[in-house]
């Protein structure tokens, strides 16, 4: 199966922009009160950078050890710190209980087949504080995002999960999910909002119950 450490490898710095609602999550974050933020999937750094600019205490994991060379070495260029790990996130977090006051995932947790998925999504409830605040991203069901660069030749593998036999991330699963089932699968939240977002993902922000 192809590997993210090989499309970061080859690409790079490919995610430099920030989600476009990020600005607004971060005077919400502010609202409520929080300090440290974990970055689930924080590939090269986007997020660590633009939230630690904010104010905030950054942790971010990947499973690519480039990208996390790179991450550190933004870090380290904008003047920043923050604690920067590589990890799977289908194996437990390497945190304790209850540290974090949000959880951050752009496009990153619908990689992987369901139960990986749930098991993720435990341990993203195990450790937020009570009253923590998640925004999750992920593809909507739709034509664009199950094929959005031409022929990915998907093949069902389960209910809503595809690997694509082609494509820039050919062997790499994708789980579309639907709003009922996205909130659903977060059940431990109470939705603050759930919407479609600019670039046509479906978002989650919601506060542990």
């Amino acid at each position: 199966m192809p590997s993210w450490e090989k499309i970061f490898k080859e690409q790079g710095y490919f995610f430099l922009d920030p989600h476009p609602d990020i600005a607004h999550l971060a005077e919400l974050f502010k609202d409520y009160g929080v300090k440290r933020i974990l970055d689930l999937g924080c590939g090269t750094g986007r997020h660590l950078v633009y939230l630690s600019k904010m104010g905030f205490q950054m942790d971010g994991f990947d499973s690519s050890p480039h990208a996390i060379t790179l991450a550190r070495k933004w870090l380290d260029e904008e003047g920043y710190t923050a604690t920067v790990k590589e990890h799977l996130m289908e194996c437990p977090f390497p945190y304790q209980d209850m540290l974090f006051d949000a959880v951050i995932s752009v496009q990153v947790i619908h990689h992987n087949l369901l139960k990986d998925i749930l098991f993720t999504i435990s341990e993203i409830e195990r450790v937020l504080k009570p009253r923590g605040l998640i925004f999750i991203t992920v593809p909507s069901l739709s034509p664009k995002h199950m094929n959005p660069d031409g022929d990915w030749q998907l093949h069902q593998v389960e209910d809503g999960t595809y690997i694509p036999q082609a494509g820039p991330e050919s062997g790499i699963p994708h789980h579309y999910f639907t709003e009922d089932e996205l909130c659903e699968v977060f059940g431990r939240f109470e939705p603050l909002e759930v919407y479609i977002d600019s670039t046509d993902h479906r978002c989650l922000l919601g506060v542990k119950r």
